[in-house]
């Protein structure tokens, strides 16, 4: 600019070079390249793109470690023969799909399978409707009643899963147990040291209600946490026209917890199908291996019976099993989540 005598400032031509103004400002750098340039002594940082990598990267590797590799040694196993004779020579010569075969065409293998698909309904069934409707009692109770409740469901969920065994076996115990001083107390005869256990199919019984207790807490405090995301104005829509109890949920409730029902049942086909403690800690799959599912046959085999390369075999074939079940929830689950 240049400054008249009158004080008036007028702007210099355009093409006048400016030598107070030093070297000419360039623009900072953008994208990936900003990143790497450090305004510090000119020292370069990791670009922008890699960081999510490197906070999951930890992640990934602990499960390719815990998971991915034992799951690919215990494939390759499935295809050897290594029983107790190969186990103390160390060797495991490939034996091809014969562990496949042979579990295939054992009509012992199918009745396990039968039996494990009918305890996972069995105990799925009971815990999503007993904590469904635990739930919504929760939802309908006062503050201090609700939080009597939820206490106990949460100290039965918090409970060690072998003390619950013991407890279950003391109560269903030949000379001194709860159940058989019950039954004889309501007028039964046949229960004065009655044996609970003598059947696989009793014993199944009582893992299941063992079982069911245990997971009921989890689908009550989450389907009460759900309920409370359901709008009261809903509700009284529902009354205004006049709907009942039964008619509210399937026409309110369900609805809007739709992917709550599916995401939970998913997680409960998980956990109960592949229940070991419960199932082995009861009576370790007796009588005479009638209570055994999946995840104990296949312990049985190779702990017991030292059958190493069909013990694999089984677990890969249970995996593919839960996987093809899995996949109609994973069908669902996405069809859901398409239409919201």
């Amino acid at each position: 600019m240049t400054v008249h005598s009158q004080g008036a400032a007028t702007s210099a031509p355009q093409d006048a070079p400016h030598k107070s103004a030093g070297p000419a400002a360039i623009p900072p750098p953008t994208g990936t390249k900003a990143a790497s340039t450090s305004p510090r002594g000119g020292r370069k940082s990791l670009p922008s793109g890699w960081l999510p990598y490197l906070l999951v990267g930890p992640a990934v590797l602990s499960m390719v470690s815990l998971l991915l590799y034992p799951l690919i040694k215990n494939i390759i196993l499935s295809f050897q023969k290594v029983d107790k004779i190969e186990f103390i020579q160390r060797k495991a010569p490939f034996h091809g799909v014969e562990n496949y075969t042979q579990l295939l065409g054992d009509s012992q293998f199918w009745t396990v399978v039968v039996r494990s698909f009918a305890f996972t309904a069995a105990n799925v069934f009971l815990i999503m409707v007993l904590g469904s409707l635990i739930g919504l009692l929760l939802n309908r109770l006062g503050k201090w009643m609700r939080l009597v409740l939820s206490m106990a469901l949460v100290m039965a969920w918090a409970m060690p899963i072998v003390a619950s065994v013991t407890v279950f076996q003391w109560l269903f115990d030949e000379q001194f147990g709860v159940m058989n001083w019950l039954m004889r107390t309501l007028g039964f005869s046949g229960y004065d040291q009655h044996n609970w256990f003598e059947s696989g199919m009793s014993t199944m019984v009582i893992i299941t209600v063992l079982v069911a207790w245990g997971s009921i807490p989890f689908v009550a405090l989450n389907m009460y946490a759900a309920l409370t995301t359901v709008s009261t104005e809903m509700y009284e829509a529902a009354r205004m026209d006049g709907a009942n109890g039964w008619q509210t949920f399937w026409q309110v409730v369900f609805p809007n917890l739709k992917s709550f029902f599916l995401v939970t049942t998913f997680l409960e086909v998980i956990w109960v199908f592949k229940a070991f403690t419960q199932v082995y800690a009861m009576n370790k799959g007796g009588p005479d291996r009638s209570s055994e599912t999946l995840t104990i046959y296949a312990y049985v085999e190779g702990q017991s019976q030292f059958h190493y390369g069909l013990a694999a075999a089984i677990s890969v074939l249970t995996i593919v099993m839960l996987v093809i079940v899995m996949s109609f929830y994973f069908r669902l689950i996405l069809k859901q989540e398409d239409e919201q």
